[in-house]
C-alpha cells in the first residue's frame, strides 16, 4: 500500500510540473510577442513622428541660391567701441571655370575631402564610417566625414550653429543641390571659395600667392600642399609652420596613393621635396590691423566652422585700435634701436580682467600672410615659466608663504644631471620671492620636486599651458615643443585676476547675414586660490621693484612680471658660433590690474641664418618693448592689486629659517615683509635682537710693579655665543675712544701715567646686528704718583742765617707732622662724608661694580701726603 500511495505522488508530482513548464513556455511565448509587438509599434511611431519631424524641419530650410553658392559675401570687423575697422572678402580671388582646373589638383582635392565625390547624391554615409576609422589609423584630421557637397551648402546658405535642426537640413540641401547642379559645377564652387592664410580665396589665386604660378603648372607636391591647406589654413600655412604643413602634405600624398590618383613610388618622390623649397615670399606689406584679422578669422573658422571670408558676418572684435597702433609702432618705428632687420619678436596685449585682446604685434616688417610670432610661434618660455609650473602650484598645494626659506646651492636633478643658475653661482638660504626676483633656477626646481610634477603640470594647463611630456627640466622653461606670446599673456592675466582664467580671444560675437548672433566669449574658470594669484603677483612686483625685471619700471604704475632667457644646445652653440653668454630667446611677460603683454624677441632659425643669437644688450630688447607699450596703453593707472581676506601681511625677521615675527628691537633694515595664506603665520617672535643684557661685576686692578692697569667682567652665558664685547677708555676725564673689541671679557693697558685718571666703559655688541648694544658697565681708576724719599740732614739754616739744630728740625718735623695729620683726618672725614652721599645715590640708581683696591707696595713708608682714587662706576 505504501509503495503505491509513494508512486501515486510522484506521478500526481510529475504531471504538477509538466503543466507548470507549459504554462511557463506559455508566459514566455506570450511575453515576448507582446515585446515584439510593443517595439513594432514604437518603430512605427517614431518613423512617423520622424518623417513628420523631417518634413517640419526642411520645409524651414532656406531656398537655394545660386549668387550665394556662386559668389563670396565680404564680412565687415568691429572693435572694442564698435566702429568698423575693417571689411575683409572678395579680394584677392580670381575665379576660375572647372574645366581650367588642373586634373592633379582635383585629385588631392577628391582624395582628401570626398573621394566618392562622384558616386553619392550629396552625402556619403559610407563615407563617415570609413573617415572615422581613417582619423583612427592616421591621425585626427586625415579626412573629413562632410562631403564636398554638404561643405558648399554649409559654407553658403545656412548658418554655423551646431544643432540637429541645422543638420537636418544640410543633409536635405545637398540632395537638393545634387539635383539641380552638376557634379563639376558643384567642385567648381568649392574650389573657388576656399579660404587660404593671408586673406586668399579660392585655389587659383592661392597658386599665385604661394607659388608665384598659374593654377595650371602645379607640380604634384605643390597640389597636395594646396589641397591640405584649407583644413586649417594658420596651422598648415608653408611659409610660417613648415613642419606641421609638410605633415599635412603627405598625409595628402598618402590619401591619394591610397585612392588610387598616384603610385607609392610618385608619393615618395613627392615627399622627399621640402615643403618649403617653392613657396615663395609673401611681397604685400600688411596693414597695422592684419595680424588681428588673420587671429579673427582663425578664431571664427575654429569656433564656427565658418569661413568668414565668404559669409557675408559682422564680427564684433576685442580690438583697441589705438593700442593696435602703439604695438605696431613699437615692432616697426624707431623708438626701439634693434640691432638688424633679421631680429623679430611678437607681442599679445590682452586685457587682464577679461582675457580680450587689444593688440597682437605679429612680427617686425610682417607681409600679408606672413608669419604672427604673438599667436604661432611656439619657443621655450625659459624663467618665465616658473610662476606657472614652481612656485604657483607650491602656494596653491602646499601653502608656501612668500618668506618660504629655499637654499640655493649645488643640485641635481632627479636623475643626477647637475642644474645650475644663469651666473654658476649660488646664493645659500633665501626666500622663494628672492629666489623668483633674481631668477634662481635652482629653488626653482625645487619647488616643483616640492609639490610634484603632476600637481604642476595640472596647474599650468588650468591657466592655458600646454604640457607635453612633463619632466623636471620644465621647471626653468626647457619646453620640447614651447608656448606662444598669446598663451604666456593668458597664463599671467589669471594671476592677476584673483586667479580666474579666462581664455584670450579676439572676437566677441558673430551676426549672421540673416541676422543670428553667436556669442564666442569664453567662459570664466577658476584656475587657483585667489591667495595664490595675490602672493604670485606680489612676488611677481618684486622682480621689477628690484630682481632682473627693473627695466620696465614705471613710476605710479603698478607692475608685476617676470624676464626669461634661453640657451642653445652644446650642439647648436657648436653649429652656429654661438658665443659664451648669448642668448636663444629673450622674453618678458607682466601686467597691472588692467593690462597683461607678453613679448618674445629671438631670430628666426633657418640653414641659411647669419646670425641666430642675442647678445648683451639684445636680451634686454623684451623689457625696453614691454615698457615702451606700457608707457602709453597704461599712462597714468596707478591701479593695484587687491589683497583677499585669505592672505595675511607679517612682519618677518629676515635670516631665520623658520618665519619668525620681528620684535621691537629687530633693526628695520632687518625685517621683511611677507604673506602667509591665513590660518598658517607664524605666532613667535624674535628674541635674536632684544636689547643685550650689560656686562656685570666690572673690575679693576692697578699693579704698581708693572705699572697696568686690568679689568675683568661676567657676562650672561646664554648670550654669550652671539656677543662681542668692545672697550672704551678715556683718560683724565677726556673723550672715550675704543680701544678693544674682542669676544674676551677682560683686558690690560700697560705703561700708564702716573697721577693720571683712567676711566673705561664696556659695552656688549650682537654679533648679528652692530646697533644692538647693551648699556655701558663703567669703572675708573687714578694711577698713584711716583714715591720720593726725603734725606735727614744734621741741620739746616735758618732765614737769617742761623743753622737749626737737629732737635729744633724733629720737633718742627713733629709738629709738621702732627698737622698734616689732622689736615689729613679733616679731609679724610669730608671724603667718607661725600662717599656716603655718592652711596646713597648709587643706591637710586643702580648697584656699583666691585673694584678691588690697587696695591702699591710699601705703604708703610711713604712721606708725603698721598691721595688715593679707587672709585667703579656703571
Amino acid at each position: 500500500m505504501s509503495e503505491q500511495y509513494k508512486s501515486r505522488e510522484e506521478r500526481k508530482k510529475r504531471q504538477t510540473q509538466q503543466n507548470s513548464k507549459k504554462k511557463k513556455n506559455k508566459k514566455k511565448t506570450g511575453l515576448w510577442k507582446k515585446v515584439i509587438l510593443s517595439l513594432f509599434a514604437i518603430g512605427i511611431i517614431g518613423m512617423i513622428a520622424g518623417g513628420i519631424t523631417f518634413a517640419v524641419i526642411v520645409s524651414s530650410a532656406p531656398p537655394l541660391d545660386e549668387k550665394k553658392l556662386r559668389d563670396s559675401f565680404s564680412s565687415k570687423l568691429y572693435d572694442m567701441n564698435g566702429d568698423e575697422i575693417s571689411e575683409f572678402g572678395q579680394v584677392k580671388r580670381t575665379y576660375v571655370p572647372y574645366d581650367e582646373i588642373p586634373k592633379v589638383l582635383e585629385e588631392a582635392v577628391l582624395a582628401t575631402e570626398d573621394a566618392r565625390f562622384y558616386e553619392h547624391n550629396g552625402v556619403d554615409f559610407i563615407r563617415i564610417g570609413g573617415a572615422f576609422v581613417a582619423n583612427v589609423q592616421e591621425g585626427f584630421g586625415a579626412e573629413g566625414g562632410s562631403t564636398i557637397t554638404q561643405q558648399v551648402i554649409k559654407n553658403s546658405i545656412l548658418s554655423h550653429e551646431k544643432t540637429i535642426t541645422r543638420k537636418v537640413q544640410e543633409l536635405w540641401l545637398a540632395f537638393q543641390l545634387e539635383q539641380n547642379y552638376s557634379k563639376q559645377q558643384i567642385l567648381e564652387m568649392y574650389l573657388n571659395k576656399i579660404y587660404f592664410p593671408g586673406n586668399i580665396y579660392g585655389v587659383a589665386q592661392a597658386a599665385e600667392s604661394f607659388y608665384g604660378k598659374p593654377l595650371q603648372e602645379l607640380e604634384l607636391h605643390e597640389a597636395a600642399m594646396i589641397a591640405g591647406i584649407p583644413q586649417s589654413p594658420n596651422n598648415y600655412n608653408p611659409r610660417t609652420n613648415p613642419e606641421s604643413a609638410e605633415k599635412r602634405r603627405n598625409i595628402v600624398l598618402t590619401l591619394m596613393a591610397k585612392h588610387g590618383y598616384i603610385t607609392e613610388a610618385e608619393a615618395d618622390e613627392a615627399k622627399a621635396i621640402p615643403v618649403q623649397s617653392t613657396v615663395v615670399e609673401a611681397t604685400e606689406k600688411a596693414n597695422p590691423y592684419h595680424a588681428f584679422v588673420e587671429e579673427v578669422i582663425e578664431e571664427v573658422k575654429e569656433k564656427t566652422d565658418i569661413d568668414a571670408g565668404t559669409a557675408g558676418l559682422q564680427i564684433y572684435t576685442t580690438l583697441d585700435p589705438d593700442a593696435q597702433k602703439t604695438v605696431e609702432n613699437v615692432l616697426n618705428g624707431d623708438s626701439i634701436n634693434f640691432p638688424d632687420e633679421e631680429l623679430q619678436a611678437g607681442i599679445s596685449l590682452i586685457d587682464t580682467q577679461t582675457g580680450e585682446i587689444r593688440a597682437i604685434g605679429g612680427g617686425r616688417n610682417q607681409p600679408v600672410g606672413g608669419y604672427n610670432y604673438a599667436t604661432d610661434t611656439r619657443r621655450q618660455p625659459g624663467s618665465t615659466i616658473k610662476p606657472v609650473l614652481d612656485y604657483g602650484p607650491a602656494i596653491e598645494h602646499l601653502k608656501w608663504s612668500t618668506y618660504e626659506q629655499i637654499t640655493d646651492e649645488p643640485y641635481t636633478y632627479s636623475n643626477g644631471t647637475p642644474i645650475n643658475n644663469w651666473d654658476t653661482s649660488y646664493k645659500g638660504q633665501m626666500s622663494m620671492r628672492d629666489a623668483l626676483a633674481y631668477s634662481r633656477n635652482i629653488p626653482a626646481l625645487k619647488a616643483l620636486q616640492a609639490v610634484g610634477l603632476d600637481k604642476a603640470e595640472e596647474f599650468a594647463e588650468g591657466i592655458g599651458i600646454p604640457i607635453d611630456n612633463m619632466v623636471e627640466s620644465y621647471s626653468i622653461g626647457g619646453f620640447t615643443n614651447g608656448v606662444s606670446p598669446l598663451q604666456m599673456a593668458g597664463a599671467f592675466s589669471a594671476f592677476g585676476h584673483n586667479g580666474i582664467y579666462i581664455e584670450p580671444h579676439a572676437v566677441k560675437k558673430v551676426v549672421l547675414s540673416d541676422g543670428t548672433e553667436i556669442n564666442l566669449e569664453p567662459e570664466p574658470k577658476p584656475a587657483m586660490s585667489d591667495y595664490t594669484a595675490f602672493m604670485i603677483t606680489d612676488m611677481m612686483k618684486s622682480v621689477v621693484r628690484y630682481g632682473t625685471g627693473t627695466a620696465v619700471s614705471l613710476s605710479s604704475v603698478n607692475i608685476a612680471g617676470k624676464t626669461g632667457t634661453t640657451n642653445f644646445s652644446e650642439e647648436d652653440k657648436a653649429k652656429y658660433n654661438v658665443p659664451n653668454g648669448a642668448a636663444k630667446d629673450a622674453w618678458f611677460v607682466g601686467y597691472n590690474p588692467n593690462y597683461t603683454a607678453a613679448v618674445w624677441t629671438g631670430y628666426n632659425i633657418t640653414k641659411d641664418s647669419e646670425k641666430v643669437y642675442l647678445e648683451g644688450k639684445e636680451q634686454k630688447l623684451a623689457q625696453a618693448m614691454f615698457k615702451a607699450v606700457f608707457e602709453e596703453v597704461a599712462s597714468g593707472d596707478n591701479s593695484d592689486f587687491e589683497q583677499p581676506n585669505s592672505v595675511i601681511k607679517k612682519a618677518i625677521e629676515k635670516g631665520s629659517k623658520d618665519a619668525v615675527l620681528a620684535s621691537d628691537y629687530t633693526p628695520s633694515n632687518r625685517i621683511t615683509y611677507e604673506y602667509f595664506v591665513k590660518g598658517t603665520e607664524p605666532t613667535q617672535v624674535s628674541k635674536k635682537f632684544e636689547k643685550l643684557d650689560k656686562p656685570s661685576g666690572l673690575q679693576i686692578n692697578y699693579d704698581q710693579v708693572t705699572n697696568s692697569i686690568s679689568i675683568n667682567w661676567n657676562y650672561n652665558e646664554s648670550q654669550l655665543e652671539n656677543v662681542s664685547f668692545e672697550v672704551s677708555q678715556s683718560i683724565d676725564e677726556g673723550p672715550y675712544q675704543v680701544v678693544n673689541k674682542s669676544k674676551g671679557m677682560k683686558y690690560e693697558i700697560a705703561d700708564v701715567i702716573p697721577g693720571a685718571i683712567y676711566s673705561f666703559q664696556v659695552v656688549a655688541i650682537s654679533d648679528d646686528d652692530e646697533s644692538n648694544k647693551s648699556d655701558a658697565a663703567v669703572t675708573k681708576v687714578q694711577v698713584p704718583e711716583p714715591e720720593v724719599d726725603v734725606p735727614e740732614l744734621p741741620g739746616e739754616e735758618t732765614n737769617d742765617g742761623e743753622v737749626e739744630s737737629e732737635e729744633d728740625t724733629e720737633s718742627e718735623i713733629e709738629e709738621d707732622e702732627q698737622n698734616s695729620d689732622n689736615e689729613q683726618d679733616s679731609e679724610e672725614e669730608n671724603e667718607q662724608e661725600e662717599e656716603q652721599d655718592q652711596e646713597q645715590n648709587d643706591q637710586q640708581q643702580e648697584p656699583a661694580v666691585e673694584a678691588t683696591t690697587p696695591t702699591s707696595g710699601n705703604n708703610n713708608n711713604k712721606k708725603k701726603n698721598e691721595k688715593e682714587t679707587n672709585e667703579s662706576e656703571e
